[in-house]
């Protein structure tokens, strides 16, 4: 059953995704031709007005068919330099509006994500993790290095704050430095009772893409915490606040990627992003209903924040290039050549495959990996 909720959740936030093209369209009076969620043969469809509504057969995006999207095509068949936009079609309107409505998409994600984070604020939830009391890794690990011995930090040290962002517990020690490789943090502990602020420059797990400053629990026994409720408006603030720090992250770890990591083992295709899924379903609702139901929304922001960055790229048949080539026409006051459009159109589908095959290669690596250990 995980696969069923992996994909349930996965094409909720493509259609999510979509259904931002599809009402910017409208509104500036674009024919949507079609609307699927998945790709490839369609198993389900029905036609309203000039939308063809489709459900096909992989399960692992959609897409959003307008009018007049490939009539570049059309142009360079008839060895035109200009692209002729009829009405209701993509060239048929003002570049400004279609950047917008490339723009609408990976808006439409964003904006899923601050609802998902507002709806947690306002539920609340409980979760079991371990105090931020700490034992050097070297101790329990005598081979693994330990930057916090390095800066002075000892065993039986209660971090209580990373870089002035407070420490609650144990996990967010591990959200903090993780996302910090190759940094110095500042670290404020409490040692038996005395405050004491220490410098961490933390270690870069190439093999995961990671930070570490080799630090462990200190007990064995988790303890159950309370999140935060909040009403509605501070809820609000809590949604925008939250979304601005996950989008931050998400482009803080694409900067990762250029840092020399093993890519097989940090990026994620489609299948093991469905299987994530799944399991966070499953998992969280046997743990209780409200700490399920936040945890999937808590993931689902995620993958929403990452589909917003990833799709803003400006790389063509990315909604980022048809966001570049518009304004770039706009500001130019001219058409791009149509051939000049085929031509990267082309780049930027080599670029997206190449990425594709890096993905499934790491799911397969993840997945045979798996086997084997079992």
């Amino acid at each position: 059953m995980k696969w069923v909720y992996g994909i349930l959740c996965l094409g909720f936030i493509v259609f999510f995704h979509e259904l931002g093209h599809f009402l910017a369209a409208k509104l500036f009076g674009v024919t949507v031709e079609s609307f699927s969620i998945g790709f490839g043969p369609v198993i389900l469809h029905k036609k309203h007005g000039d939308t063809d509504y489709r459900l096909s057969l992989l399960p692992l995006g959609g897409y959003c068919g307008m009018k007049g999207e490939h009539d570049f095509r059309t142009a360079i068949e008839n060895g035109m330099n200009h692209i002729e936009g009829s009405d209701g079609s993509m060239y048929g309107i003002h570049p400004a509006k279609r950047a917008l409505i490339g723009f609408a998409g990976p808006f439409f994600n964003l904006l899923f994500a601050f609802i998902a984070f507002t709806i947690i604020s306002m539920t609340g939830y409980t979760y079991y993790s371990y105090p931020p009391k700490i034992t050097l890794v070297d101790e329990v690990y005598p081979d693994v290095h330990s930057a916090a011995r390095d800066a002075g930090l000892k065993t039986g040290d209660i971090i209580t704050a990373i870089d002035k962002k407070k420490v609650k517990d144990f996990s967010d020690i591990i959200e903090i430095v993780s996302s910090s490789p190759d940094e110095n943090l500042t670290i404020s502990v409490d040692r038996d009772g005395v405050p004491l602020t220490l410098t961490v420059h933390s270690d870069f797990d190439k093999s995961q893409g990671t930070g570490k400053i080799g630090v462990t629990t200190a007990g064995s026994t988790p303890v159950k915490y309370e999140a935060e409720r909040y009403w509605f408006f501070p809820a609000l603030w809590q949604g925008i606040k939250q979304t601005g720090q996950y989008t931050a992250l998400v482009v803080k770890s694409i900067g990762v990627l250029f840092k020399g990591v093993q890519l097989q083992n940090v990026l994620s295709g489609p299948v093991r992003i469905t299987d994530m899924l799944g399991d966070t379903v499953q998992q969280g609702f046997s743990a209780g209903a409200r700490q399920g139901f936040a945890g999937i929304l808590d993931f689902m922001a995620f993958i929403s924040i990452s589909f917003f960055i990833m799709n803003l790229l400006p790389v063509p048949i990315l909604d980022g290039g048809l966001i570049l080539f518009a304004l770039i026409e706009w500001l130019i006051r001219r058409q791009i050549h149509p051939k000049i459009q085929y031509y990267v159109q082309y780049a930027g589908l080599t670029f997206i495959a190449v990425l594709f095959v890096i993905g499934m290669t790491s799911d397969i690596h993840y997945f045979s990996t798996l086997l084997r250990a079992k």
